[in-house]
């Protein structure tokens, strides 16, 4: 009675959605411009990090078209409370990820955090749903008492890799003895420059023969 009188919509187009259809129409779901790192092999998204840390893997979802469909996913994910987009994604790509042998050595899932003042007004951490979804398709931990976010920023989006690194976005580590010999899944919703994904992994890098491997949902 519930779906007939407030039918679920598309996060996209506003369309209903059919049985068994969850946040995306089916022609949404096919207009996603997929990147198919992880399935391909291709290196593109880890040579980001070339010179600044070492990710034994990197992938993300989709790439990012401003003033597109990912453009409006994110927004709504970020800025319009739908965190359910956050999960959606999580399972699509922790399915895939849950296929291939490099991403089943990895042992936990880590998020880049929010700063607790801006998780208190948003209510959420937007790549929460993503993280937890990732590591229940791969039968791992999500932790997210690990990696700390001890400086207030506004958006990173379109600052230039060196502004973003010398911003005042701050991450610490603590309980960082649970992460020494593991390998870790950093998981975040874009990646830009990769600054912000840099320093998070500059810090988890502290604890002793510890592994970083990233996957987002979006890239530019």
């Amino acid at each position: 009675m519930l779906n007939v009188l407030f039918p679920k919509i598309c996060a996209v187009c506003k369309e209903p959605l059919l049985k068994g259809q969850e946040v995306l129409c089916a022609e949404c779901i096919h207009s996603l411009p997929l990147t198919l790192f992880h399935k391909t092999g291709s290196e593109m998204l880890k040579n980001k990090f070339y010179g600044r840390f070492l990710a034994q893997n990197a992938t993300a979802l989709i790439n990012f078209q401003k003033r597109g469909i990912t453009q409006e996913l994110l927004h709504n994910l970020k800025y319009r409370g739908k965190k359910e987009i956050s999960s959606f994604f999580g399972k699509w790509l922790g399915a895939e990820l849950a296929e291939i042998p490099a991403y089943r050595e990895i042992d936990l899932v880590i998020p880049v955090p929010l700063h607790k003042q801006k998780l208190k007004k948003r209510g959420y951490n937007q790549v929460e749903g993503f993280g937890k979804e990732i590591a229940a398709a791969l039968n791992i931990p999500y932790k997210d008492d690990i990696l700390i976010k001890v400086s207030k920023t506004g958006s990173q989006v379109f600052k230039t890799r060196m502004l973003r690194f010398e911003a005042e976005e701050v991450f610490t580590v603590q309980n960082l003895e649970q992460i020494n010999n593991k390998h870790v899944l950093l998981v975040d919703d874009i990646i830009t420059t990769g600054a912000t994904l840099e320093k998070c992994a500059l810090q988890l890098l502290k604890a002793e023969n510890v592994k970083i491997s990233i996957a987002t949902i979006a890239t530019t």
